[in-house]
């Protein structure tokens, strides 16, 4: 039996507190990095270095924090440390001023900020589940916190200049710990499994599955393929002579569309299927990586950063539902961790120093790359849909044994 509404509504706030506290910072951080770090004396390609590196650690610290949280069986305990983690590190970066320094720093940034995110959204997944609530619209509270974010760092740094990127940010970051507390505590791991009558599985069961590969390889290529616009979208728009407001404009615009999809998130999951999710994002990435490529017209752009809808949002919630479907409740932790970092983070690594070096070579012309991604995500995704008929990978139903 679902909650009763106002019991509903209070269980919603308190999921989507952490998400928009996060994604705030997230959204000064992911617009406006870039300047900050050109103003610190970073070159375009020591960019793609740092962003590259970063993804590496993050790789990393996503596996390994991901097995501490199955292995403890929730991850509040987790986010709530990384979160005062967090606030020590932007202390760090303000005193940072050598690409050394900073390259040090990030590192540090890079297994402690990532991380949080799949442990959020596998609590994400499982409690809108039990309480009977959209996983996309609560989930569209951090966008809207995106949004907010990207606005109030582009008004900030067009007034005060590229430092108070680091301002913007540290303003939600120190909220992260204290609204992590507000997360429900899980069950531990072996009780969840017993209740839910599925068996406990490996790692290594998920990883020789061809289905979970595929998946990997589709939405990490999906989430890789913004690497050049998240690394240098900014700058590049910069260099066209647009303004700092109007460029934090296009990039709140990009999550305002995201959020009309994810409003409508169910009824396009029952329509399109999982894989078609997915699809939509890819082909989505096709046209809008190909025509940004060749203009920075302020119409255009309007339009492709429309395309976010897509290439982010659809593909997300492709992933959600996959995993949601693909992996009983008590493997959220671990299997959200592999999607974000062999899928997004493994992938993105690779893809943001491909992008540094494209950029520094071509210039705007470095977004046919990320055609080229999506075109290699869509083969992937077309073969998924082939293989994967929509049920458990692993962890499936257990048969009593005769007594």
């Amino acid at each position: 039996m679902s909650d009763r509404p106002t019991s509903r509504l209070l269980q919603g706030m308190r999921l989507a507190a952490y998400g928009a506290a996060y994604f705030f910072a997230a959204g000064a951080f992911m617009s406006y990095w870039p300047v900050w770090l050109r103003d610190r004396g970073v070159s375009d390609t020591e960019i793609g270095t740092l962003f590259m590196s970063r993804q590496i650690v993050t790789v990393i610290a996503t596996l390994s924090v991901g097995w501490i949280a199955h292995r403890l069986g929730g991850p509040r305990g987790v986010i709530v440390a990384l979160g005062i983690g967090a606030i020590v590190m932007m202390g760090a970066y303000q005193f940072s001023y050598s690409f050394l320094a900073i390259f040090v720093v990030t590192m540090i940034w890079g297994f402690l900020w990532s991380p949080p995110m799949p442990l959020y959204d596998g609590v994400l997944v499982i409690e809108t589940k039990k309480h009977g609530l959209d996983y996309a619209r609560v989930r569209m509270w951090s966008s809207v916190a995106f949004i907010f974010g990207t606005f109030i760092a582009g008004i900030a740094v067009d007034r005060y200049g590229p430092p108070w990127v680091l301002y913007v940010g540290m303003a939600s970051i120190v909220l992260l710990a204290p609204l992590a507390l507000l997360l429900p505590a899980a069950a531990p791991r072996a009780a969840t499994a017993a209740e839910s009558g599925h068996a406990p599985f490996r790692v290594a069961d998920l990883l020789r599955q061809p289905a979970f590969l595929l998946f990997l390889l589709a939405c990490g290529l999906c989430q890789a393929s913004h690497s050049v616009l998240y690394s240098f979208g900014t700058l590049t728009w910069r260099g066209a002579g647009i303004d700092d407001v109007t460029i934090s404009a296009l990039w709140a615009e990009s999550v305002a569309i995201e959020i009309v999809l994810m409003l409508f998130g169910g009824w396009l999951l029952g329509r399109l299927g999982v894989c078609g999710l997915i699809a939509l994002g890819l082909a989505a990435g096709l046209v809008r990586w190909t025509a940004m490529a060749f203009t920075t017209e302020l119409w255009a752009l309007i339009l492709l950063q429309a395309l976010h809808s897509c290439t982010f949002a659809a593909c997300h919630l492709g992933a959600m539902a996959f995993l949601q479907r693909a992996l009983p409740a008590h493997g959220a932790a671990i299997g959200q961790s592999l999607y974000y970092a062999l899928g997004a983070g493994a992938t993105q690594a690779f893809v943001y120093q491909f992008s540094g070096l494209l950029y520094s070579e071509y210039g705007q012309r470095a977004f046919l790359g990320m055609t080229v991604v999506s075109a290699i995500g869509m083969c992937a995704v077309i073969v998924l849909a082939r293989t994967w008929n929509g049920g458990l990978l692993v962890g499936h139903t257990q048969v009593p044994l005769p007594r």
